[in-house]
């Protein structure tokens, strides 16, 4: 218990018998004091007859010795005061640095630090004999008890007084202070008094600088203080790399913690056992698996006997990166080693061989090592249903049921495959069990049963399910909720969609973009554009699809002018244009006769390996052909006809029948050509156009490339020309 007492100059004050300037050493000179004499309120104790006793006995054995004997089994802090006080009176009593040195240990103990400081200058400034080997072991007292306030005030005051403490002290204060997490500026205070002192630091001090930096996250500082170790007279030893290496890795710093373990190899250090358990799983759990194994095949051959933990990182480690066989051959050898991993390494190597579909090895694994952790046994069942095989994941079920290694997610598992396959029955009637063996039915087990019921086709029993999740304020999973946003679009509830989406949006979770693409298009075929905007500002994320949606509402709607709105939004929020985007966009422009950013469309469609449909190109070039301006597309064109690979028939037609109209009728001839060559037939309108040849030469092509159209003879045309002509 922390008590607030006098400091000592000011219990000589009140001691109007004794004079005011006679140290406390030599109080019994100043008079002769009998018992009768003393006041009453010197020696308030809690238990005064206890207190009695112990004067009586030190009246007759005052000694240096007997008073620290006595100090030591005193209890109540009071007490000891007064009676160090009493002692102080005592005639031919002289204190030491013992007694003093128990009574700031008493002080420290009990946490009063300033009561304690002066104890501890009065003791420097009568210089006892020992006086600084006292400070010394106190200083140590206080570490060993983790007093580290305390002992950093005695090291202050011993500093002070010009006794230089050793490098031990030092260190072993600022190790403790690393180990307790105290502030920076608590070790920092060490150091500085080091530095006071005249004391060069060794490796041990350097390192425990090192450590405390990057406990309070000045990772560059230390690695400054790493850079200047040997301008300081130290070389680093593994202990210096191991604070340097996990203090960069733990951090993300992965490239700098790797160059210090090049400079460590580099060196010469030797790795010990505390830097192999340290090091190695920091590098296997951050999925580093080439240094992480590097290290642990060194270890080996230092003849290092890894521990549990750095067995489990490995073994973890080879299993993320599928190595199981290699994972199961250091498992053997841990097991053989005596030691026992824990669960997740199980869990890791069970995922592992599931993952690789060798369900078989993984049940043998599972029995063999009489694993009874329902975590594992749960991995290994939902293998079994991801893997379609129902018939082992019923026996694995009925096996975790029987031996009582089961938790709600294992109902859950079996109840979702069930009902992933529309089979709801079955699933009801484990849902039944579930609750019958007192394990409620959660928003796991409600979203699987909506899903089932959206699967077959029951979705009015779905809505009611979900009216009593909302009721519990639970959400649903992904995979459900975009099953059952599809469901009730499909089914023609689209309000009841929207509601849905708009609970969830607000709980926060995110719909699949493809549900939201349905559900947006559904809102904008009904007529409610304004709808579907106010949704897709409550969506999480956003695609293409539901944008293309809301631009066709817009443009079937006749607000054609508010195209330009949605786009702005579009490009703010960086989405992608797909070949349905560019198409509405230009034939939204084209119907408000805006020509040129019809153009800019087709470019940036060209420039991405877009291709227009038939439709938006026949959109455009009426636009353009309404006031002759169709010349404006031909370069744009020209890149459209060398993409010829990507165009359809219709497109041919179109590109041909404009092309005739407006005059270009060599441009027109070569798309023909074009179009014979892949076999195709062209419409009934394009038979009326002259048709060109199939056996045209390089010289043509080229020149349609280069946009130079001459008057190139094409025998098949001509006889098709004057078939028709004849007709």
């Amino acid at each position: 218990m922390a008590v607030k007492l006098p400091s000592l100059t000011q219990s000589r004050r009140i001691l109007n018998w004794v004079s005011p300037s006679a140290p406390l050493s030599s109080l019994s000179s100043a008079i002769t004091v009998l018992p009768t004499q003393e006041p009453p309120d010197l020696f308030q104790s809690k238990t005064p007859s206890e207190f009695e006793a112990k004067i009586r006995f030190l009246k007759n054995k005052l000694h240096p010795d007997t008073l620290v004997s006595i100090l030591k089994n005193t209890h109540d802090l009071n007490s000891s005061v007064n009676l160090f006080k009493w002692a102080s009176l005592q005639k031919q009593f002289h204190h030491t640095a013992d007694t003093y040195r128990m009574m700031i240990l008493k002080l420290g103990n009990a946490g009063n630090i300033e009561e304690m400081e002066g104890f501890c200058n009065e003791m420097v400034r009568e210089k006892f004999s020992g006086f600084d080997k006292s400070l010394s072991e106190l200083i140590d007292s206080f570490v060993r008890s983790r007093r580290l306030s305390e002992a950093s005030r005695v090291l202050y005051v011993m500093n002070s007084s010009n006794s230089k403490p050793s490098i031990c002290i030092f260190n072993a204060l600022m190790c403790a202070l690393v180990q307790d997490k105290r502030d920076f500026k608590d070790v920092l205070f060490v150091y500085k008094e080091m530095v006071k002192s005249r004391i060069l630091p060794n490796i041990d001090t350097l390192n425990h600088l090192l450590e405390s930096l990057f406990a309070s996250g000045r990772v560059d500082a230390a690695m400054d203080q790493y850079r200047r170790i040997e301008k300081k007279g130290c070389n680093p030893n593994i202990r210096t790399f191991q604070i340097l290496i996990s203090g960069l890795a733990v951090r993300n710093r992965v490239e700098e913690s790797i160059l210090v373990l090049n400079d460590m190899f580099q060196c010469g250090c030797e790795p010990d056992s505390g830097f192999y358990t340290c090091v190695i799983p920091l590098f296997c759990n951050m999925q580093n698996h080439e240094i992480g194994l590097r290290l642990f095949e060194t270890m080996r051959a230092s003849n290092t006997s890894p521990d549990c933990v750095t067995y489990g990182a490995v073994i973890r480690c080879l299993c993320g990166y599928l190595r199981l066989d290699d994972a199961v051959k250091l498992y053997e050898e841990m097991i053989d080693s005596g030691l026992s991993p824990d669960n997740q390494v199980f869990v890791d190597m069970i995922n592992g061989f599931c993952k690789l579909n060798r369900l078989d090895e993984a049940r043998h694994f599972l029995d063999e090592g009489n694993i009874e952790d329902v975590c594992v046994c749960n991995t290994l069942l939902e293998s079994y249903c991801e893997n379609d095989n129902f018939i082992m994941a019923k026996g694995m079920f009925d096996k975790m049921f029987e031996r009582e290694i089961i938790d709600a997610t294992s109902w859950n598992i079996l109840i979702r495959f069930l009902c992933e396959k529309g089979v709801v029955g079955k699933a009801l009637e484990y849902l039944c069990r579930m609750v019958v063996s007192s394990f409620p039915a959660d928003s796991a087990t409600y979203s699987a049963i909506i899903l089932g019921n959206c699967k077959s086709g029951n979705v009015v029993h779905a809505l009611d399910l979900f009216r009593y999740v909302r009721s519990k304020s639970w959400v649903l999973d992904s995979v459900s909720y975009a099953e059952f946003v599809e469901s009730l679009c499909e089914r023609g509830n689209i309000q009841e969609a929207a509601d849905v989406f708009s609970y969830m949006s607000d709980e926060g979770c995110a719909l699949q973009s493809t549900a939201f693409g349905v559900l947006i298009e559904k809102i904008c075929l009904s007529g409610e554009v304004k709808r579907a905007i106010e949704l897709q500002s409550l969506a999480h994320y956003t695609g293409s699809a539901s944008y293309n949606s809301i631009l066709r509402g817009l443009f079937e709607s006749g607000r054609k002018n508010c195209i330009l709105v949605v786009l702005s939004q579009m490009i703010v929020l960086g989405c992608n244009f797909t070949v349905e985007t560019y198409c509405i966009l230009i034939q939204g422009m084209s119907a408000l006769n805006r020509k040129g950013d019809c153009l800019a469309f087709f470019d940036l469609m060209l420039s991405e390996e877009l291709v227009p449909d038939s439709q938006t190109l026949a959109c455009l070039l009426s636009c353009l052909a309404k006031d002759s301006e169709l010349h404006l597309l031909l370069p744009s064109m020209y890149k459209l006809i060398s993409k010829s690979e990507f165009l359809d028939p219709s497109t041919y037609n179109v590109l041909i029948d404009f092309m005739w109209r407006e005059g270009y009728k060599s441009e027109a001839k070569y798309l023909l050509d074009l179009m014979l060559e892949k076999g195709w037939v062209p419409h009934g309108s394009t038979h009326a156009l002259l048709m060109g040849s199939i056996a045209r030469n390089e010289t043509v092509s080229r020149n349609f490339a280069d946009g130079k159209f001459g008057n190139q003879e094409d025998s098949v045309s001509c006889i098709l020309e004057e078939g028709l002509g004849k007709m």
